[in-house]
């Protein structure tokens, strides 16, 4: 009971602080940083550069500092500058817009405010700008939590090191129009591999396919990423396809092209 009762408090410190900001402060954008993370220094970089595709792009709601398939072995180590856009909300230092509170506000949960965040309800088909490599590191071992998926996962999560000027970049290509025709076509013109041929040494990039949500989660964990699905949408997926580094391939785990949306 004391436990539920932490996140009860959780979610009203939330909507305490965001309605502070958005309401009586009247900022435009808010960025979330919690109290058991530390972020890396191009952390604020990279909020600054990708803010204007928020006002310009109405199909994205975040963006987020943090990768949960972040550990050393399934990144990039090579592309600090890399972002991608997914469906799957990761909070962890994160940016949100007035709008988007607007319509949260007067709906917001009593608990578990994330998960909700993350019901098609909230996010209405909506997607997050999110790192190759993360910008939060949270330390958070002992709380609310218990230290959920920390000692197993959270603590091997790289922080990155190599600073990226972000609002010299040019980020079009996070815009919808932009990037779903390109991803789209580097995902499934990738040769279709099986999680065997990718034991066996088999060159990325590759796609590796799963038809439903049980054949998602057995090859995720065979590969070792998080394997778990919130609201259907698997973690750091886009249309389906979570990208990851397996043994320095490029790995697509995604579902047929023909993929038409979630199921919850």
């Amino acid at each position: 009971r004391a436990l539920l009762m932490g996140y009860y408090k959780i979610s009203r410190h939330y909507r305490f602080a965001l309605g502070e900001v958005f309401d009586t402060l009247k900022y435009n954008t808010v960025i979330v940083v919690e109290d058991d993370l530390d972020v890396a220094d191009d952390f604020f970089e990279l909020m600054a550069g990708t803010e204007p595709l928020l006002r310009k792009d109405p199909t994205l709601w975040c963006v987020s500092a943090w990768n949960d398939n972040g550990k050393a072995s399934f990144i990039d180590s090579t592309k600090s500058e890399k972002l991608y856009r997914t469906d799957f909300f990761p909070g962890l230092g994160w940016m949100l817009k007035k709008a988007i509170w607007d319509e949260l506000r007067d709906k917001w949960p009593p608990t578990y405010w994330d998960d909700w965040m993350r019901n098609p309800g909230q996010r209405q088909g909506r997607s997050c700008i999110r790192p190759e490599i993360s910008r939060t590191f949270t330390f958070g071992d002992k709380g609310v939590s218990r230290g959920q998926f920390w000692k197993q996962h959270l603590q091997y999560i790289q922080l990155n090191k190599a600073k990226v000027e972000f609002t010299k970049l040019d980020l079009s290509y996070l815009l919808k129009e932009n990037y779903d025709p390109q991803f789209h076509n580097t995902v499934y013109q990738s040769p279709l591999k099986s999680f065997s041929d990718m034991v066996s040494g088999a060159q990325g990039p590759a796609r590796v396919e799963y038809t439903n949500n049980v054949e998602f989660k057995m090859l995720a964990k065979k590969f070792q990423i998080m394997d778990d699905i919130r609201a259907g949408v698997p973690r750091m997926a886009y249309q389906g396809v979570v990208a990851f580094m397996y043994r320095d391939q490029q790995i697509y785990l995604s579902p047929p092209a023909s993929f038409t949306g979630y199921v919850l």
